[in-house]
């Protein structure tokens, strides 16, 4: 795998860019062959699923609504459960068209657009699907996730008559959003640092790229489409419609998936635990030691300042005088997590505690150093340097049994789906 690939090298050439996306959209490559992904059910001689069939995802939407993002993040977390997955941005293959620092004619988003500017969608859309047929018939790919606008009625059906053809299933789905804040915060966070606008000011960047989302909106057609697959997501997820996809353990699953997909920005911070008076003990569940206690405070300190840096410096660039987006505190089950969050718990902010969060059971490895474990359990070591996601240590605990607890949820998930898809029938 080469790992050297750039995102100039990615625009240029979009084959190139499937060897390999971690420096463009930073999803993980698939593992090599014999090696399971962390949440896959199994391995086959072909790289497929047997219960799932090829698959393509098309999206649909107009400019700025969240597309590409939801494109990145779902490809990620296909390929976490071992689905052979790939997304072709409509977009890269323009660029590569054109050339480094050009760009296509005027016309070329308006429908009305001139001969010539047609003529280049064609090839460069027959580009993308070339390419999209050659990963699932000779790549062993089974998702495929096709970027771009897909704005008419009439082309999304002859795209799903097409891919039938090349025995696939096609899966819809729609990102709409009425949202003026969300469409702006997308097109002034992400759309202006896209390669369509290295070099320019902000300003322009943001005009030229509103000028070419308006260009398409009179002709755009929302999916209404009955005997098509879809999947419709309003506002960044807040309302989400279902039609047919029910053709399959990934299709729910991708349902699953999007119905607790969060799209719009946010912060994460993660903090380590204060220490416990029993560091070396997991069946102790002991309580902070005092040098754990004053870490959880000084933690505590620490985190706030920097929101209220971060906040200051929000308004400094012209934001809102407002306060920041409510933050919540996870924590595991265990006492020296639950108390590492106290400070913040008595300063007001909501404290949630969740089991999957809890350190895994060390199993007989427990109160052991690596040094002791190595001399005592050889093979064990062996096993878990080769696969340290699914090797199980005697009576421990391993990380494939968190991916075991959205195995148990695929009866529920399939539930929830049944029952969308029912109401909006």
């Amino acid at each position: 795998m080469d790992t050297l690939l750039t995102a100039d090298v990615a625009a240029r050439n979009p084959r190139e860019r499937r060897r390999s996306s971690t420096y463009v959209d930073a999803i993980h490559d698939m593992p090599e062959n014999g090696e399971l992904a962390p949440a896959q059910l199994y391995s086959t001689e072909s790289g497929r699923l047997f219960h799932s069939g090829r698959i393509v995802i098309v999206t649909v939407g107009l400019p700025a609504r969240g597309k590409t993002h939801l494109s990145v993040a779902l490809a990620r977390y296909l390929r976490w459960l071992g689905v052979k997955t790939q997304v072709f941005h409509l977009g890269d293959y323009r660029r590569a068209h054109v050339g480094p620092g050009k760009d296509v004619p005027e016309d070329y988003f308006h429908v009305d657009a001139s001969p010539a500017s047609v003529l280049m969608r064609q090839k460069i859309l027959k580009k993308c699907r070339d390419d999209i047929y050659f990963f699932l018939n000779n790549e062993k790919g089974q998702v495929a996730i096709y970027d771009a606008v897909n704005p008419l009625a009439a082309g999304r059906r002859s795209l799903a008559k097409e891919f039938s053809k090349h025995d696939a299933q096609t899966l819809f789905i729609e990102s709409a959003c009425d949202d003026e804040k969300i469409i702006e915060e997308n097109v002034r966070s992400v759309k202006i640092s896209s390669p369509d606008y290295i070099g320019w000011d902000e300003k322009d960047a943001v005009k030229h790229y509103l000028a070419r989302m308006r260009a398409k909106i009179p002709h755009f057609e929302t999916m209404e489409e009955p005997d098509l697959n879809y999947i419709k997501m309003i506002n960044a997820g807040e309302r989400i419609t279902v039609n047919n996809c029910t053709f399959g353990y990934l299709s729910h699953r991708i349902v699953f998936y999007l119905l607790n997909l969060h799209i719009k920005s946010r912060h994460t911070y993660f903090a380590r635990a204060g220490t416990s008076s029993e560091e070396d003990s997991y069946k102790a569940d002991a309580n902070l030691s005092e040098q754990g206690a004053e870490y959880a405070r000084k933690m505590g300190e620490t985190l706030l300042a920097h929101r209220d840096k971060e906040r200051q410096a929000m308004i400094h660039r012209g934001g809102p005088d407002v306060p920041l987006k409510p933050l919540t505190v996870w924590t595991s089950t265990r006492r020296r997590t639950v108390e590492t969050s106290q400070y913040l718990y008595e300063k007001g902010y909501r404290v949630r505690q969740r089991s999957q969060m809890s350190q895994l059971n060390p199993g007989v490895c427990e109160k052991k150093s690596e040094k002791r474990i190595r001399m005592e359990y050889p093979d064990e070591v062996a096993k878990h340097e080769q696969d340290p996601y699914h090797h199980r240590y005697p009576r421990a605990e391993v990380s494939d049994d968190l991916s075991g607890c959205n195995r148990w949820a695929d009866g529920l998930m399939g539930w929830l789906s049944r029952i969308m898809i029912s109401q909006s029938a």
